[in-house]
């Protein structure tokens, strides 16, 4: 009797033999191109992070007017163009639209000291590079957050996106230091030139990447721009986790965004901690948000998303209470420090879990759109609460307007309490059941074969 053929590699992705070892992000290759990548771009743009208010303030002299200005084209795309990049996220190859952007970035950002070399440089022309790097930035983050799911088996994902967010964490506080270490040692404009190379390694390394599931909408007429961008906020609102989950961080983001904008002038002016009390409480922000990405996998299996989720948003207010009662003095200064590492903890951890539940529920040819969706209320909201944070500082003060925002933030714990949310005791991978919620319209099957 002959022996029967072994069973296809790519088998294996839907239904693993029982002997199989569990799958590990350990070898995988695409998935080390694509953290690489993604690390080394954002280590790049978090040196211009540094360089670009030099430029603008000390060599071209720019007025505060001018500084604001800016720093809104640099939000302006996150908002504007969100719901278009989901589409085109959906649409596209993703891995594609990540090297595209990646390499449109590194010329855009070498506009710069090209024209510094030339004697060209102007507001203008910095005006012009934010606004079309923050496009392009916009169009590259809709896919590559959404890729993920796409590149490792479903149950690595909370693993997948725990260690993209501790190494982001990494690489962001690394670019941000060594960019201020290289803008007094080679000159603001010459440092976006290390930028421009960071995007051009992430190219390399996009091209590297191979999907696993190609997610891509089935054969047959495609819709419209506007009726796509419709389908996929339809599908945010009508699902009973995905609505929760997003509205919940919308919410939060409006109302952190009240007290983030005076978080540092509060330091600075009302603690008078100076710049290096400022760079500790940042330091120890970073360090616990590395410490919650790490943790994050390990809190969901012991007590479940739905309760991490909770215990996140309920921690996060709770750890903003310090700053309101604290005085000048190196001892509040330590309790300060202490506090914004578990705030950062508890809110990475949050985040890890909910962008975790949001790809293991939503249909592959949905993933861009429904992260963008998310993305352009997050940025609606986070407009708003800045604009709105002057206003109330004018009428209640700075301390008013931080209290404020730590009643606000007890808000999300409420509406994830009330929610379907809290009942969920396990990631939803594929065929898992969900608490009360395993005949939701229009995904039979879809998250069967991912």
């Amino acid at each position: 009797m002959s022996t029967p053929p072994p069973r296809p590699a790519h088998d294996g992705a839907l239904r693993a033999a029982p002997s199989a070892p569990a799958p590990t992000l350990r070898g995988h290759r695409s998935f080390q191109a694509y953290w690489l990548g993604e690390m080394t771009a954002l280590a790049g743009s978090s040196v211009s992070a540094v360089a670009l208010p030099v430029i603008a303030a000390v060599e071209l002299g720019a007025t505060p007017g001018q500084v604001s200005t800016l720093a809104s084209a640099v939000m302006a795309p996150g908002f504007l163009l969100a719901l278009p990049a989901g589409v085109a996220g959906d649409r596209c190859s993703k891995q594609r639209l990540m090297a595209t952007t990646d390499l449109a970035s590194a010329v855009v950002v070498a506009v710069v000291p090209a024209c510094w070399a030339a004697g060209a440089l102007s507001m203008p022309v910095l005006y012009c590079v934010a606004l079309l790097l923050g496009a392009l930035t916009v169009l590259h983050q809709a896919a590559s957050i959404a890729i993920v799911p796409e590149l490792v088996d479903p149950d690595l994902v909370p693993a997948a996106n725990a260690r993209v967010l501790a190494s982001f964490a990494v690489a962001r506080s690394a670019g941000t230091y060594a960019g201020s270490a290289a803008v007094s040692l080679l000159g603001a404009a010459r440092c976006l030139l290390l930028d421009s190379a960071s995007y051009l390694v992430s190219a390399w390394c996009a091209s590297r990447i191979s999907t696993a599931r190609d997610a891509r909408r089935p054969a047959g007429p495609r819709p419209g721009m506007f009726k796509a961008i419709r389908e996929g906020m339809a599908y945010v609102l009508r699902d009973p986790l995905q609505r929760p989950l997003v509205l919940t961080t919308a919410y939060h983001a409006c109302a952190d965004s009240i007290g983030t904008t005076f978080f540092a002038f509060y330091l600075l002016t009302q603690l008078d901690y100076g710049s290096a009390g400022l760079g500790l409480v940042l330091g120890a922000v970073g360090l616990g948000s590395l410490a919650g990405a790490l943790i994050a996998g390990r809190l969901v299996q012991r007590i479940g998303p739905g309760t991490v989720l909770l215990i996140g948003f309920a921690v996060y207010p709770v750890c903003g209470a310090p700053l309101l009662l604290a005085r000048p003095g190196p001892g509040w200064l330590v309790v300060l420090v202490a506090a914004s590492a578990v705030k950062a903890v508890a809110a990475t951890a949050a985040t890890s879990t909910q962008r975790s539940i949001r790809q293991q529920l939503c249909p592959p040819h949905l993933q861009s759109r429904v992260q963008q969706t998310a993305v352009w209320l997050i940025a609606g909201a986070r407009l708003l609460a800045t604009l709105a944070a002057g206003a109330l500082a004018a009428v209640v003060g700075v301390w008013g307007a931080l209290l404020t925002s730590m009643v606000l933030l007890l808000g999300p714990v409420a509406l994830l309490w009330v929610s379907p949310i809290r009942e969920l005791r396990a990631m939803p991978l594929g065929a898992a059941p969900l608490p009360a919620h395993a005949g939701r319209p229009g995904e039979e099957g879809e998250d069967r074969v991912r």
